[in-house]
C-alpha cells in the first residue's frame, strides 16, 4: 500500500507542533546547540568521578592519530604492561604499530588476493563480491587478526620501526592500496574467467605481491628484522640487547602465550545462541594463520571474568561502539549522559539485540580496561585506557558505567584460565560460520 504525505497532513502536524507549550524554547535551544548538548544531564558526569576500587597503572596513553588502528594500540598496551613491570622501563614506553601495522596490511592484501579467487566464478553483483570490493583492506581489526601477526612476526619497540606520514595518518595509504588490490582483482577474475593455469595465476599474484610490498615500504618504511633493544630503567642503569629479532623480542620481553587469551562476545540476538562459538566468513587477516573465533556468553559472566583479571593485575581488550551515548572530550561513556528522546519527545528506545539486527550499532572502537570500582561486590563504573592522547578524558583515561558496559560493549579478552570448566568447554566447540557482513565481524 502507498500512502503519499498530503498537504492536509502537514497542515495538522504543524498544528501539533504549535500547540505544545515548549516547542519553541527547544526549537531555540536545539537549533543553536545541536541534539546532545541540548540534552545533556550534567548529573551523569558527577557520577562518573574517575576514582576505581581496582586501579592498573599502565603507563602513559598512546595516541593513533588519523588512523583506524585502535585494536592494535590496544593490544600492544595490554602487551607492554609486563615488559614495564618487569624491566622498570619509563612510562611513556610504547611497542611500534607500525611494524604491526606494516605486516596487517601486507597480509591484509594477499587474504583479500585469495578471497578474490575464491569468488571469482561468482558474478560481480552477488552479494559476496559486492562485500568483499567495498573495502579490500582497511585499518581496523579484530584481536585474533593481531595474534595471527605477531605469532608471525612478533613485534619491536617503538623506536625500531617508529611512526611514518602514512602510519599516523592513512586515508592516502588507504585509498590507493584498494585501488591497486581493485585493479589486481580484475586482472585475477580475468584470469580466472579465461581458465588460466594455476601457475601462471601464481606468478601474476607473486608480482602483485612484490609491487604492494614496495608500496607498502615506500610508505610505511622497510619493517624491521633485527635491532638493539637498549633502555635506562627508572634507576637510571643502562641494559642492551644486541641485534634481538622482533620474534626473540616477544618471546623474551613480553613472553605471553597468545593461545591463553580468547575472544568472548556478547550478542543477544536469536541467531547467535549463548555458549556457542562462531568465526565469520572471509574475516582475517593472515592466511593460514590463527582464526577469528568468539564464545557468546551472557553479559554478567563478561563482566565476572573482567574482574577477575583485574584483580590478578591483567588489564582487558574490549570492543564497544564508542560514538553511542558518549563525550569524548570529558571522557565520559554513560546511558544516562544524553536523554534526547525526552528533549524531542518521541521514543529512541531498541534493545542491544534489535541494535544489532536492525544496524543501529556494532563494535567501532577498541579500547582497554584498567581498572572497575566495586560497591558491594558489584561493579558501578569502569576505568578505560583509550589510545586518542592525553587530551581527552583524564590524561587519556574515560570512564565508562556499567549500563553502558552492558549496552554497547559487545567483546572481551580474556586468559582462558579464568573461564568456568563449563565455559572452556564451551569454547572449545567448532565455530559456527556467520556471514561476511554479520555485526561481529565488525573491525575495530
Amino acid at each position: 500500500m502507498t500512502s503519499e504525505i498530503k498537504f492536509d497532513q502537514i497542515k495538522q502536524f504543524q498544528q501539533d507542533f504549535d500547540d505544545r507549550k515548549d516547542s519553541k524554547v527547544i526549537e531555540r535551544a536545539v537549533s543553536h546547540q545541536g541534539i546532545l548538548a541540548a540534552s545533556e544531564d550534567f548529573s551523569a558526569e558527577s557520577n562518573m568521578h574517575p576514582v576505581f576500587s581496582i586501579d592498573l597503572s599502565t603507563g602513559k596513553v598512546a595516541d593513533q592519530k588519523q588512523s583506524g588502528r585502535c585494536w592494535m594500540f590496544a593490544a600492544l598496551n595490554t602487551m607492554r604492561i609486563n615488559l614495564m613491570n618487569s624491566l622498570k622501563v619509563a612510562d611513556d614506553f610504547e611497542l611500534s604499530q607500525n611494524y604491526t601495522n606494516f605486516w596487517d596490511k601486507f597480509e591484509k592484501s594477499n587474504y583479500f588476493l585469495e578471497n578474490v579467487l575464491k569468488t571469482a566464478e561468482k558474478p560481480l553483483d552477488s552479494r559476496k563480491v559486492s562485500w568483499l570490493m567495498q573495502t579490500p583492506q582497511q585499518d581496523g581489526g579484530q584481536w585474533d587478526m593481531l595474534c595471527a601477526l605477531i605469532e608471525k612476526y612478533g613485534i619491536v619497540p617503538k623506536y625500531a620501526m617508529p611512526e611514518t606520514f602514512s602510519s599516523e595518518k592513512s586515508a592516502q595509504l588507504n585509498k590507493y592500496l584498494n585501488l591497486k588490490l581493485r585493479h589486481d582483482a580484475t586482472i585475477l577474475r580475468e584470469l580466472v574467467a579465461d581458465k588460466a593455469s594455476g601457475s601462471k595465476i601464481a606468478n601474476t599474484k607473486d608480482k602483485m605481491l612484490t609491487e604492494i610490498y614496495r608500496l607498502l615500504t615506500y610508505t610505511l618504511g622497510e619493517p624491521t628484522t633485527s635491532f638493539d633493544f637498549e633502555y635506562r630503567d627508572k634507576d637510571n642503569n643502562y641494559h642492551i640487547d644486541q641485534n634481538i629479532t622482533p620474534q626473540e623480542f616477544f618471546k623474551k620481553y613480553i613472553g605471553l602465550n597468545l593461545e591463553d587469551y580468547i575472544s568472548l562476545i556478547n550478542s543477544p540476538t536469536d541467531d547467535k545462541p549463548f555458549n556457542k562459538t562462531y568465526t565469520i566468513e572471509m574475516l582475517g587477516n593472515v592466511v593460514g594463520g590463527r582464526q577469528v573465533k568468539h564464545l557468546n556468553l551472557e553479559m554478567n559472566e563478561l563482566k565476572q571474568l573482567a574482574i577477575k583479571q583485574l584483580q590478578n593485575g591483567e588489564s582487558v581488550w574490549f570492543g564497544s561502539d564508542v560514538g553511542q551515548s558518549s563525550n569524548t572530550k570529558k571522557g565520559i561513556m554513560d546511558t544516562n549522559l544524553y536523554v534526547p528522546d525526552e528533549l524531542l519527545d518521541t521514543d529512541l528506545s531498541l534493545s542491544k539485540a534489535e541494535r544489532l539486527d536492525y544496524s543501529e550499532s556494532l563494535m567501532t572502537h577498541a579500547m582497554v580496561i584498567t581498572g572497575v570500582d566495586l560497591v558491594d561486590g558489584k561493579p558501578t563504573k569502569w576505568k578505560v585506557e583509550n589510545s586518542w592522547g592525553e587530551k581527552v578524558g583524564t590524561k587519556g583515561y574515560f570512564v565508562m558505567s556499567d549500563d553502558w558496559m552492558d549496552q554497547f560493549v559487545y567483546q572481551f579478552v580474556i586468559n582462558k584460565k579464568y573461564l568456568s570448566a563449563e565455559q572452556q568447554k564451551a569454547q572449545a566447540q567448532e565455530p559456527i560460520v556467520l556471514k561476511p557482513w554479520d555485526p561481529m565481524g565488525a573491525l575495530a
